[in-house]
C-alpha cells in the first residue's frame, strides 16, 4: 500500500510538473507573439512646439523644466488644467448654444510607470499653493470610484419648507459651496477598470460634468445632485494599462474624448534633482494670482478678427472625423482646442481669444493628438479586428480565412471573424483577393493595406 501511495504521489507531481513546463512554453510564445514588431509603427509625438509655451504658462515651465526631470508637455497641461480650475466657473466660450468653460480633462500617459508623471504635478502644485492654498487643501482631491460619489464632493443643499423654524426652512444638507473640484488620479487605471462594473455611474457622470456641469443619478437611494459644478481631471496611466483597460463602449460613448492624451517621459537625469530652490517665482507667482483674480470676473470671450480668420482655416480638418479608436478619442477637437485657447487668453489677462493663443491652444492640440496616434495607432477598438490587423501586418504574403482561424486556436466564431474583417475592409485597413485553390474553389486571401503595392 505503501509503494502504491508513493506512485501515485509522484506521478501526480509528475504531472504537475508537466503541466507547468506547458504553460511556461504557451506564455513563452505569447511574449514572442506580442514582441514581433508591427510594419510602419506609430512613432513617439515631436516635441511640444514651442508655439505652446506662449505666456506665462510657457514661463513658469522654461523656469522649472531645467531642475526637473519631468517631461515639460507634463508641466504645461497641468498647469493649464489646474489654472482652468482655480478660477471656477466664470469665463466660457459660446459654441452655438453651448457655453464651453475652462474645465480640462487630460491623461498622462508613459510608455511605463518611470515617466516622472507625478514628480510634474509636484511642481505645479507648489506654485498653486502659494495663489490659493485653500483649493490645494480642500478643491484637489482624489478617489474617483462612483457617480454618486463624485456628486457628493460638489452636491447642492437640501432645504425643505420647516413651518416650525424662524426661516421658515429646514436645511437638511448645507451642501458644497464651492464647486470647483480637481480630481488628481495618479492610477488612472483603477478607475477605468471601474466603468467596467455593472451598475457603476461614473462614465455618464464624468461626461456631464464636462459638458454642463449638471449631474444627477437615477438611483432611488441616492438622490444627490449639482449644479454648476466646475469639475477637471488630471489622470496618470501607463500606455500598456490604458489599451488594455479603455473598452470599446468608453470609447464609443464619449468618454475617452473627452480628455486630452499626452504622452509623456523623462526629460532627463538629474541625481540630484537640480536646484529648483534657487528659482525666484515671486514675480510668476504674482503674474498668476493677477490672472487669476482677472478671469473671476471675465463672462463671454470671443476671438478677435485675426483669431477668427485662423479659426476658420483650421475647423474643417479639426472636425473632420478620423477613423478607428484614434477617431473615437480624438472626436471633440474644436471644443478643446476653444477651451484651450480661452485658458490662454485668460493667463493674458484678455477677454479676448487673439492669434497667439489660439496658435498655442492648436500646438497643444496637436501633440495631443499626435499622443493619441501613437498610444492607439490603427486600433478599431474591437480585440478580434485588431488582432487579425496585427496578424495582417506581419504577413505580407496574406492569410486565408482558414489561417485566420487556426491563428485564434478557434476560439474565436467564424461570425466574429466575420465582422471583424468587414469592419477591417470598411475602415480601409484590409482588403482581400480571390484565388482559386486546388480544388478550384474560390478563397478569399486578406492583407493589410500596408503591403499594397
Amino acid at each position: 500500500m505503501e509503494t502504491e501511495a508513493l506512485y501515485a504521489q509522484e506521478t501526480k507531481q509528475f504531472d504537475l510538473g508537466k503541466a507547468l513546463i506547458k504553460r511556461e512554453e504557451e506564455l513563452k510564445k505569447t511574449e514572442q507573439k506580442a514582441a514581433v514588431p508591427l510594419v510602419n509603427a506609430p512613432s513617439t509625438p515631436k516635441p511640444l512646439e514651442e508655439e505652446a509655451f506662449y505666456g506665462l504658462a510657457g514661463e513658469i515651465v522654461h523656469a522649472i523644466e531645467p531642475h526637473s526631470e519631468a517631461d515639460p508637455a507634463a508641466l504645461l497641461i497641468q498647469q493649464l488644467t489646474a489654472f482652468g480650475n482655480v478660477i471656477g466657473r466664470t469665463a466660457y466660450f459660446m459654441a452655438e448654444a453651448d457655453k464651453h468653460y475652462t474645465n480640462l480633462y487630460d491623461l498622462l500617459v508613459g510608455d511605463t510607470s518611470k515617466g516622472r508623471k507625478g514628480t510634474s504635478w509636484g511642481r505645479i502644485e507648489c506654485i498653486l499653493k502659494a495663489i490659493d492654498e485653500e483649493w490645494v487643501k480642500e478643491r484637489r482631491q482624489s478617489g474617483l470610484t462612483s457617480g454618486e460619489g463624485l456628486i457628493y464632493h460638489v452636491r447642492d443643499s437640501v432645504i425643505s419648507e420647516d413651518p416650525n423654524s424662524d426661516d421658515g426652512m429646514d436645511v437638511k444638507d448645507e451642501g458644497v459651496q464651492d464647486k470647483r473640484l480637481l480630481l488628481y488620479e495618479s492610477e488612472f487605471a483603477s478607475v477605468l477598470r471601474l466603468l467596467g462594473r455593472d451598475g457603476n455611474t461614473l462614465s455618464p457622470v464624468v461626461r456631464n460634468a464636462w459638458d454642463t456641469g449638471r449631474l444627477s443619478t437615477l438611483s432611488k437611494n441616492s438622490p444627490t445632485k449639482a449644479t454648476d459644478a466646475h469639475i477637471s481631471i488630471i489622470g496618470h496611466i501607463t500606455k500598456d494599462e490604458l489599451k488594455r483597460y479603455l473598452n470599446s463602449t468608453e470609447a464609443g460613448n464619449g468618454f475617452a474624448n473627452r480628455f486630452l492624451f499626452v504622452y509623456v517621459k523623462r526629460s532627463k537625469e538629474l541625481p540630484e534633482g537640480g536646484r529648483i530652490h534657487e528659482v525666484n517665482f515671486t514675480k510668476m507667482v504674482n503674474s498668476l494670482r493677477d490672472a487669476v483674480e482677472f478671469a473671476k470676473k471675465v463672462g463671454e470671450i470671443k476671438r478677435d478678427a485675426d483669431a477668427r480668420k485662423i479659426w476658420f482655416k483650421v475647423y474643417p480638418t479639426l472636425s473632420e472625423g478620423k477613423d478607428g479608436l484614434f477617431g473615437a478619442v480624438t472626436a471633440r477637437a474644436e471644443a478643446q482646442v476653444m477651451r484651450i485657447a480661452c485658458i490662454y487668453a485668460l493667463l493674458d489677462k484678455s477677454a479676448i481669444i487673439r492669434k497667439e493663443h489660439l496658435a498655442a491652444a492648436l500646438a497643444v492640440w496637436e501633440y495631443s493628438e499626435a499622443s493619441a496616434k501613437y498610444i492607439f495607432g490603427d486600433s478599431l477598438g474591437d480585440p478580434v479586428a485588431d488582432e487579425i490587423n496585427r496578424m495582417l501586418i506581419n504577413s505580407p504574403d496574406g492569410l486565408n480565412r482558414t489561417n485566420i482561424n487556426k491563428l485564434f486556436s478557434g476560439n474565436r466564431s467564424s461570425n466574429q471573424i466575420g465582422r471583424a474583417l468587414g469592419s477591417l475592409l470598411s475602415q480601409g485597413q484590409a482588403y482581400y483577393e480571390n484565388h482559386k485553390s486546388d480544388g478550384g474553389r474560390d478563397s478569399e486571401i486578406w492583407f493589410s493595406v500596408k503591403h499594397r503595392t
